[in-house]
């Protein structure tokens, strides 16, 4: 079974003869097996991730070279979904692309194989230029906030993107503020833009179970709670994701998160060894820089 696709604007380039998943494939490898080490991001459990370019333009390849049955069974006895290929992204990348999320742009994806511990395929995107992580982006909030302006839009921001993804469907399964790239021209005056990346390991499905859900929450809240949130912050996230606003999400869907709530808590005491900061009181306003 092979999958195949190059973007029109590669096609006529660099690109140009490789015209089917197995040579598309071939050409991954060589380009991943002439890297410099200083263009090599990643290299390990049968996935190669690096920086390239063509034509003058800058991408990043993922090439999946099989994981093998050893690693998909200790994946599954962990009671964790193993990553055996670029399909998964590549599809999210297009489903976040139709409800309007900004990501990674997909110029090329090849997929090669039955096996799933065999499985050989790639993956193409735009190189992000121009962008900051919000993990970094953030980081001194809690000594240093921000003007409230900025904090609200991106709070709603933040939900919006969680609300559509989880909407169409995807859960993204690394749902942290690392992995949200803030556009920093859109700084500078109108909406702020953020690309939401790594997908390697997201899911597509007609409904998230509840568990995902969760689950995707959770990781977004640990990742921000040093960053100095307020109660109100959160109050206005659930708000903004939530189809029936905040009453919704302090009636029907409050076991929701209380259940988000309490698996950040966990995430964070594992990660640093002690409870989370104290939310800011709802009433309190934050300084500006």
């Amino acid at each position: 079974m092979s999958e195949y696709f190059l973007r029109a604007d590669l096609q006529g380039g660099a690109l140009s003869a490789e015209g089917d998943a197995e040579t598309l494939l071939q050409w991954a490898l060589r380009a991943a097996g002439q890297a410099p080490p200083e263009a090599v991001y990643r290299d390990r459990e049968g996935r190669k991730t690096l920086r390239l370019e063509l034509d003058g333009r800058g991408f990043f390849l993922k090439l999946h070279r099989g994981v093998g049955w050893a690693e998909i069974f200790k994946n599954l006895l962990q009671g964790r979904l193993p990553i055996v290929g670029a399909g998964s992204e590549f599809r999210a990348l297009c489903a976040l692309e139709a409800i309007g999320v900004e990501s990674l742009a997909p110029a090329a994806f090849a997929s090669f194989g039955l096996n799933p511990a065999r499985l050989q395929s790639m993956i193409l995107t735009d190189e992000l230029t121009g962008t900051v992580s919000l993990e970094d982006y953030c980081a001194d909030w809690s000594l240093h906030p921000p003007p409230s302006a900025l904090r609200l839009q991106l709070v709603v921001l933040l939900a919006d993107i969680a609300r559509r993804m989880h909407g169409a469907g995807i859960n993204h399964r690394d749902f942290y503020l690392c992995h949200f790239h803030l556009v920093r021209d859109s700084l500078a005056g109108g909406p702020l833009r953020c690309h939401l990346i790594d997908l390697h390991r997201a899911q597509l499905r007609r409904q998230i179970p509840r568990r995902w859900r969760v689950k995707d929450l959770a990781g977004l809240y640990f990742s921000a709670m040093d960053c100095g949130l307020s109660q109100r912050d959160l109050q206005r996230f659930a708000r903004h994701y939530c189809p029936g606003g905040l009453r919704q999400a302090m009636t029907e869907q409050a076991g929701l998160w209380r259940s988000v709530s309490s698996a950040a808590e966990r995430l964070y005491l594992k990660a640093h060894g002690t409870p989370p900061p104290p939310l800011t009181p709802a009433g309190a306003r934050h300084r500006g820089r």
